[in-house]
């Protein structure tokens, strides 16, 4: 029997208090961006695990340039078989998802005919078409690094943003262009393994092992943390809460001094990077480095992780798992499972899911930021953030002065508290909203987002209220581990995670890296085997389940919880296991004492 999730709550013609839109201010090629309507209901919707803190009206720019532009383009010219790309609807601020399937037999036939023509080029020329690609990127990002925002008349600062814009737009055609081959060939290698019998558990390792920005990332982090225990101020790094250690270490001067000038050149290099995926409110670690710093002060409690062992030990399971599948197949079998692996690792979707969003996700919506900064000192907003609360169109009337800032100033309060008030709704929004299938058949909706039949059934399950006892997701990474979870909704207070302790969210982006070298698990509401998660999971070699889908809802700060990331279970102990309460209470303190 089907399941129906009503939408009636969340149809509504404004996209925020005082906005409708023209359609008229932002390409598709399929299907707009929207609020819900009736009609909807006729499809399934899911809720993007990407910005759980919903989107501002600037943020709202990403859909139309990613999904509702970048996706369709992509699966349009490329193509995808069973797929014209993503759409999405808005719940007040918060983001729902969902594929535009091609149903037409004929239609799915031409289409794989052309994939068939256009995928292997691609793939031959991977390496070059994709440093092309990245080229382009850093030349625009060096061009927005150099422009003096000050000396700009209002104007011109409108100009900036146009092109700022048009940076964030074409970085979205080029995220898609890529992602999408590169995911088609992986899902035909990966269906083919299934084919001959090989452990769905180990085709995801086979791709492991490969070194990424992200990961160059972190190594400077724990090279910036054993520069501070060098210089001796382990002491002010363990009484000074993250949020006041710039302002402590700069009062401290010496040694304090010269680890801080180190740490501004770490951040030259890598600190252009939210603790988000593509969302212009975010701040970059230039703007505010709490997160940095936070997380070096965590580093220091424990003992330094081992990149080179770690990533020793992912190669070694890789090829242990390579030579474990082959030794399972024919001679002939072999040779097309050998010609699959080398062209999917020849073009490596799991290493290019983690290195792109250092040139991509992480740092594309940061000249726009810079930009409406400006433009906001510029005609004396009361925040510096005030121009996030006006939509695209409205930016570009204030800085072409039919409007002034005065005209926008109640509305900007005003959709301050919507913001708010749909923020402290998120945990309580239906995974999926909708007609619920038994399955779904875009690649990126079940290895990126982890829609297999197990999630939507225990979204069915939780839509009508079935008590559940014990979760089960994506066996993401292998292996168990028990301790103390740590349930967040979003990343801003990613650098209180404490050593040992089991990282419980709705899914992790390149920004909650770091994390995972002082985890003990983690375990996600969503994703799949090419998630973030599961790809730094194996990386790391921490235990990861992803897809659990109501693990936010279930787990508790303190709770001790199992992951088995073998076997995809999560386990909660609560308050029958003789710690459980203790934990909870040591969580706590810790956290009071951060």
């Amino acid at each position: 029997m089907a399941t129906l999730i009503p939408v009636d709550e969340y149809c509504n013609d404004e996209w925020y208090p005082g906005f409708t839109p023209a359609y008229d201010h932002a390409p598709w090629v399929v299907d707009p961006v929207k609020t819900f309507s009736k009609k909807d209901e006729e499809n399934f919707w899911f809720l993007d695990f990407h910005w759980p803190r919903g989107m501002t009206p600037m943020g709202y720019i990403w859909m139309e340039d990613g999904y509702n532009w970048g996706t369709q383009l992509a699966a349009e010219t490329l193509p995808l078989p069973p797929g014209r790309g993503i759409t999405t609807r808005m719940a007040g601020t918060h983001i729902y998802a969902s594929s535009i399937p091609v149903t037409e037999p004929r239609h799915i036939a031409a289409r794989g005919a052309r994939l068939s023509r256009s995928l292997p080029p691609f793939l031959e020329n991977f390496q070059e078409i994709w440093g092309g690609m990245r080229d382009e990127l850093e030349g625009e990002w060096a061009h927005f690094r150099s422009v003096d925002l000050s000396s700009l008349s209002l104007e011109q600062l409108g100009d900036n943003l146009v092109q700022a814009r048009a940076y964030h737009k074409r970085a979205f055609e080029i995220h898609f262009q890529v992602m999408y081959p590169l995911l088609a060939n992986f899902v035909g290698f990966y269906g083919q393994c299934v084919e001959f019998g090989i452990d769905p558990l180990d085709i995801g390792t086979f791709l492991q092992g490969e070194d990424t920005k992200i990961m160059e990332t972190d190594r400077a982090l724990w090279d910036m943390t054993a520069k501070a225990k060098q210089a001796g101020l382990a002491d002010v790094f363990e009484r000074t809460p993250a949020e006041e250690l710039r302002a402590t270490l700069s009062r401290e001067g010496g040694p304090a001094g010269t680890w801080l000038r180190d740490f501004d050149d770490f951040l030259d290099v890598y600190g252009w990077r939210t603790e988000g995926s593509c969302d212009i409110a975010l701040p970059s670690w230039i703007e505010d480095p709490t997160p940095a710093l936070g997380m070096i002060k965590t580093f220091m409690q424990q003992e330094v992780h081992d990149f080179d062992a770690a990533r020793a030990s992912a190669l070694r399971e890789r090829d242990e798992a390579v030579d474990r599948a082959r030794s399972t197949l024919t001679a002939q079998e072999q040779a097309i499972f050998d010609g699959g692996l080398a062209s999917c690792r020849a073009a490596n979707f799991p290493w290019w899911q983690d290195d792109h969003n250092y040139y991509l996700d992480l740092k594309v919506s940061l000249p726009m930021r810079w930009a409406c900064q400006q433009i906001a000192e510029r005609v004396g907003a009361d925040a510096s953030d005030d121009m996030n609360f006006l939509f695209w169109p409205e930016n570009l009337q204030l800085v072409r002065g039919e409007k002034s800032y005065a005209d926008f100033r109640t509305i900007i309060e005003a959709r301050r508290q919507y913001f708010d008030h749909w923020y402290g709704r998120r945990l309580t929004m239906p995974k999926m909203l909708g007609n619920i299938p038994d399955t779904v058949d875009d690649p990126i909706l079940i290895e990126v987002f982890g829609l297999n039949p197990q999630f939507l059934d225990t979204v069915k399950a939780s839509a009508s209220g079935t008590e559940m006892t014990s979760l089960s997701g994506v066996p993401a990474a292998k292996g168990k581990a028990r301790g103390p979870a740590r349930v967040l909704t979003d990343a801003d207070e990613l650098h209180r995670i404490q050593p040992g302790e089991i990282l419980v969210c709705e899914s992790t982006s390149p920004n909650w890296t770091p994390a995972f070298a002082k985890i003990a698990g983690c375990v996600c509401d969503g994703g799949g085997t090419l998630s973030h998660a599961a790809i730094v999971g194996r990386e790391y070699g921490v235990p990861t389940v992803t897809a659990a889908v109501v693990a936010t809802s279930m787990i508790r700060d303190g709770d001790i919880v199992e992951v088995d990331g073998t076997a995809g279970t999560v386990t909660i102990f609560r308050d029958s296991a003789p710690d459980a309460e203790a934990a909870r209470d040591e969580a706590q303190e810790k956290e009071l004492s951060a």
